[in-house]
């Protein structure tokens, strides 16, 4: 048991936590933005409050926009002042409407205004029938505010994110989540469930391991239709199903039948399971790159956990990261991969920090993600443009967004227990 523990914390590594990372200013002039609630329809204060703070932090979490940091109120036709704001010296007004609660049908309403010229630029309207979801339904109407400007897009907002909590001796259930941690809904629970990952970018299934038992089974779980489905079972050691071919009908596994934990990959359609690694010591955490045709994963060979690679016919392993003494927690997008590594030296309160770094399987790029602290177990976007991590801080988790290209990085907490593994 101790060994499967060992192994389970390797491949998933540790939950810790560091400031945000500093703004890297490039030099970009960007729109300053007034966000306006014109909400008449709701008399919930705090839920009003909610969704405006929601709306707020997706304007800021984009960084497509310098953002008025204030709650604005306004009528929804506004006046000569709420349609200029001339004060604030902004070029673009966005003002909402929202109708409904958490526990009704929602209505949204929505229209961008020029500020320099006090004429609406566009307006949506946007409903709702699950008013648990209000956070996506803010998500959406500024996903589509970025669409409608042409600035980089931020449609990975609406995604969903699914981890494991623990919930007790041998317990843990399966969460589904908007990505600020708001909106969270139990999707598997009793038991020992553990390593969700989605079977898509459509997010209709995920993927996850069932440790409850005897024996160690892997599922797919459907969300439309709650219905379980067996993929395959191990007597022992370790079933994690740690990424998916971009096709959709490849898995690759860790399974350890003989206590010797290596990748391999898992044909959907033949059920015909393909050995990628034989190694005697530890080979765990896979993922596929350069378009499923290697694999990138996590081993002990130097005596330390480190980033290899492998072609997925076989071949040479080759070694990924020359630097750190502990390198795991990897995720790759297309030829990209980002991995947490602990620093060699220890921190200005004793302890050693862990950041994350990125870097190319075409060139020698490398490029260091956060600044300090302990930053782990991050996970890619579906577009690659942003990372999500999870960090500790003073006995508090939180949930981390890095926002690859702008240099830019947020902070959820985490009031839900331990996270055992996560996805997005």
């Amino acid at each position: 048991m101790k060994k499967i523990v060992l192994l389970i914390s390797l491949a998933i590594g540790l939950f810790a936590a560091d400031a945000t990372i500093a703004i890297v200013n490039k030099g970009l002039a960007l729109p300053k933005i007034v966000l306006q609630d014109a909400t008449t329809m709701v008399s919930d204060q705090a839920f009003k409050s909610r969704f405006h703070k929601i709306m707020l932090g997706d304007l800021k979490v984009s960084s497509d926009f310098e953002v008025v940091d204030e709650y604005i109120q306004s009528s929804y036709e506004g006046d000569s002042n709420t349609n200029v704001m001339s004060e604030k010296g902004a070029q673009l007004i966005f003002r909402y409407a929202l109708e409904g609660s958490p526990s009704t049908p929602l209505r949204l309403k929505v229209k961008l205004i020029n500020a320099k010229t006090a004429t609406t630029q566009y307006e949506r309207a946007y409903t709702m029938d699950d008013g648990a979801k209000f956070p996506f339904l803010a998500h959406k109407a500024i996903v589509e505010l970025v669409n409608e400007l042409k600035m980089p897009p931020v449609n990975w907002m609406e995604k969903f994110i699914v981890f494991a909590k623990g919930t007790g001796s041998k317990q843990s259930e399966i969460v589904v989540a908007d990505y600020t941690l708001t909106y969270q809904k139990v999707i598997v629970r009793g038991g020992l469930n553990i390593f969700p990952k989605w079977s898509g970018v459509d997010q209709s299934a995920f993927y996850y391991s069932d440790y409850s038992g005897t024996k160690l089974v892997l599922y797919k779980f459907e969300l439309a239709t709650g219905k379980k489905t067996k993929i395959l079972e191990t007597s022992g050691g370790m079933l994690v199903a740690s990424d998916v071919s971009e096709s959709g009908d490849k898995l690759l596994l860790t399974m350890a039948p003989q206590d010797q934990p290596d990748i391999y990959i898992y044909d959907l359609n033949s059920k015909k399971l393909k050995q990628i690694t034989n190694y005697s010591g530890i080979d765990v955490n896979g993922n596929f790159v350069d378009h499923d045709s290697k694999v990138v994963f996590v081993s002990d060979r130097l005596g330390y956990p480190n980033i290899f690679s492998q072609n997925v016919n076989g071949g040479a392993v080759e070694q990924m990261v020359y630097h750190g003494k502990n390198n795991n927690s990897v995720s790759a997008y297309q030829n990209y991969v980002v991995y947490s590594s602990r620093e060699d030296t220890k921190s200005e309160f004793g302890t050693r920090d862990f950041n994350i770094y990125l870097i190319s399987t075409k060139t020698e790029y490398i490029r260091q993600l956060t600044a300090s602290g302990k930053n782990l177990y991050p996970r890619f976007s579906s577009d690659g443009q942003s990372v999500v991590f999870i960090k500790e801080l003073g006995g508090q988790s939180s949930l981390g967004i890095i926002r690859v290209n702008e240099n830019k990085s947020f902070q959820f907490p985490l009031k839900i227990g331990k996270i055992q593994s996560i996805d997005w």
